[in-house]
């Protein structure tokens, strides 16, 4: 398995450290979250920015969109427009960099009526399918993210997440911590055109992002994985998660 890290462990660095704490550790892989200072309509404005970095180190660059405040599947059509605009931004600083894929989230409904909530899916698909096209054209892969096991997020099941990747034509980012909030954990496994996974573990009710190991995640699912981005807001918590897949062999 090659792994990576989320750059939520080491949230205000700036990519030079990134990448030179990835290669110094060993990672081949790292995600950068696009949210704060690293929104990418500033980084694609500001000429300060530094991006050739990227191109100094034998690291697999992956984009995580702007999410929050952000709902593709908002029925109010402003959002939605800010949130594809947005997308697309994070598409364009992903060609700018060579990253592989981005991922973002499928959206969430505020009112829990089925009404609403299959008025919202509808929406959040054709936002999305635009974002894919968008993603396809420019060639980099766009993925679709599952989300915990809550009636209000879309995606929360694996056949909703399928659904969804069939629908937008995109690829798949499995969350582990959330597929573990689901009883049936070993069907995002089985999806179709998964991207990468994001590693992280909890105690199978809610999402907590506990390292690798303190939680009751079943870690021999992970073997076979290719790619994987651990994903935890402690980078103490990333090294010893990295270094518990590495003793078990897994992946």
């Amino acid at each position: 398995m090659k792994i990576g890290f989320s750059t939520l462990a080491l949230f205000m660095s700036s990519f030079e450290q990134f990448l030179e704490t990835a290669s110094k550790d060993g990672f081949q892989l790292i995600e950068i979250l696009c949210e704060g200072p690293y929104w990418p309509r500033n980084l694609l404005s500001l000429e300060k920015v530094d991006l050739d970095v990227f191109n100094s180190y034998d690291i697999d660059v992956y984009l995580h969109s702007p999410t929050i405040d952000l709902n593709p599947a908002s029925l109010n059509p402003g959002i939605r427009e800010e949130t594809l605009k947005q997308l697309k931004e994070t598409v364009d600083f992903g060609i700018k960099i060579n990253a592989k894929a981005i991922t973002t989230h499928p959206g969430l409904i505020h009112r829990f009526e089925e009404r609403v909530r299959k008025y919202g899916m509808q929406h959040s698909i054709e936002t999305l399918i635009k974002a894919n096209d968008y993603a396809m054209g420019r060639g980099i892969k766009f993925s679709i993210e599952n989300m915990p096991n809550k009636y209000a997020y879309f995606c929360n099941n694996a056949e909703e997440h399928q659904f969804f990747i069939k629908e937008c034509g995109s690829y798949a980012t499995i969350d582990t911590g959330h597929a573990n909030t689901t009883k049936d954990v070993k069907s995002f496994f089985k999806m179709k055109k998964i991207a990468y996974y994001h590693l992280n573990d909890n105690n199978g009710e809610k999402d907590q992002h506990l390292p690798l190991g303190e939680g009751n995640f079943d870690l021999k699912l992970l073997n076979g994985v290719n790619k994987g981005i651990i994903e935890l807001n402690s980078y103490p918590n990333i090294l010893k998660s990295r270094d518990l897949l590495i003793s078990s062999n897994i992946g």
